[in-house]
């Protein structure tokens, strides 16, 4: 469901004083700072402001906060089914940009953007860049891809909100990728966590060594799912802090959580969205702490404001203060998504849970394969890991890949087959790392 603006005023944050001089730990001191009564207010201020009379609902409904489970979910499938402009808000003359997804089937998501929304959204993004230590006089690497994906323009405008020197370097090329950061005095980049690991094998290659040959001090990764054992073995390898972040592109795009320097959990924005999480079958909501589906809407978005979208990531709430100070409610990293669960003989799975395990072994490489196939109408998974270094060690072989299969089938219920394969063996992707092949048989 989307919410009619044309009749509102454009909704603008409380205060535009964003930056408050470069030894300010925050952005804008005062919505970050603001207390949990002080967020909520501003929440059902927005949230009235913006929801018109449709389905039996007017403003005058939502009364409180927890009024909003009185109005309708909003789907993918919904906007699939109006592609590509149905769901739009305010005339198509104050549209100033869209973007979409890959399409791979049937119609994108299309969400559309007024000069307004994409200058709140380089608020947001500027806002997070800023938490996590960066300042005008930083120089920000942008390794994503640029066009419809929201990675690239999205960290960009956040970047150049910031006023840091940007370098738009866009995905791939690492050999490029690397002599910019070298040149240019890099001190952050954004990326893709599987695109991390490779820029930093080729940086071995090349002699290059992140901690001494660099000026390296942040790193910004998302957009794929990852384990927080991924994430330390990248600080390790890079030896910086690299922060979790969340976007998709109909929320905008990157900017809407991200983690401060305590590293417990993204804040997610609550002066721009409202945050519930829900059984995924029964849609009720359900208790802090426990996981489920991420539920989100707009609040200060014009062109394309969305009430209660399903996101279909699958988090938790764990807290709602932090000692950084910021009030805005903390969520943890996404445990996957309800449509990416892979049920194998019964059995729930997620591919980050594999990737948490083989994540513990220094002998294996970061990337990997998960390929499930049919043999003799049962399903099997087999696990391909690239190992760290090469050895000839035929027994030592063995005996690992006997400890990677106790304990995935601890974690998974399941044994897997394990197959360690030397490095660059497998496909490697300059965008999103493909994880699953499901090449199963459907028995009729």
């Amino acid at each position: 469901m989307n919410m009619n603006t044309n009749s509102k005023e454009p909704i603008t944050p409380l205060s535009t004083k964003e930056g408050q001089g470069s030894g300010s730990a925050y952005f804008n001191p005062e919505i970050e700072t603001m207390t949990r009564e002080q967020i909520e207010a501003l929440q059902l201020e927005r949230l009235q402001a913006t929801v018109r009379a449709e389905a039996g609902i007017t403003p005058d409904d939502i009364k409180t906060l927890a009024d909003v489970r009185k109005l309708p979910f909003t789907t993918k499938q919904d906007l699939r089914e109006t592609y590509p402009f149905g769901m739009s808000c305010v005339p198509m003359k104050d549209c100033v940009r869209l973007h979409s997804s890959s399409g791979t089937t049937g119609n994108p998501t299309v969400i559309l953007h007024t000069k307004n929304d994409l200058d709140e959204w380089a608020n947001q993004v500027a806002r997070n860049l800023w938490m996590v230590g960066l300042r005008p006089d930083d120089v920000f690497q942008n390794s994503s891809g640029y066009g419809m994906f929201t990675g690239g323009l999205g960290f960009q405008y956040g970047a150049e909100k910031l006023g840091m020197l940007t370098v738009p370097a866009a995905a791939g090329n690492s050999l490029r990728q690397i002599k910019f950061i070298k040149d240019f005095g890099t001190t952050a980049i954004h990326a893709v966590p599987s695109y991390v690991t490779r820029l930093y094998e080729v940086m071995k290659e090349e002699g290059v060594d992140p901690r001494c040959d660099t000026k390296l001090k942040v790193l910004a990764i998302g957009a794929e799912p990852h384990s927080e054992e991924q994430r330390k073995r990248i600080e390790e390898m890079m030896g910086v802090k690299a922060y979790n972040s969340f976007g998709m592109s109909e929320m905008c795009g990157p900017g809407v959580g991200f983690e401060c320097p305590e590293q417990n959990g993204m804040h997610f924005w609550e002066d721009y969205y409202i945050v519930e999480i829900v059984n995924p079958e029964t849609l009720e909501p359900v208790p802090d702490g426990e996981i489920g589906e991420l539920i989100l809407t707009t609040l200060c978005r014009e062109a394309m404001p969305l009430l209660r979208y399903r996101t279909r990531d699958l988090t938790r709430v764990l807290g709602r203060t932090c000692p950084c100070g910021r009030n805005h409610v903390r969520i943890d990293r996404m445990k996957g998504r309800s449509d990416d669960m892979m049920v194998l003989r019964g059995v729930n799975i997620f591919p980050i849970q594999i990737e948490k395990i083989l994540m513990q072994f220094s002998e294996l490489a970061s990337n990997y394969l998960i390929t499930l196939t049919t043999d003799e109408e049962n399903d099997n998974m087999t696990v391909e890991v690239e190992l760290d270094r090469p050895t000839d060690d035929y027994k030592q072989l063995q005996a690992l890949e006997k400890e990677i299969r106790r304990r995935l089938k601890d974690e998974i219920l399941l044994t897997p087959i394990v197959k360690l394969v030397s490095k660059g063996s497998l496909p490697v992707s300059e965008g999103k790392a493909v994880r699953v092949v499901d090449k199963r048989k459907v028995y009729q």
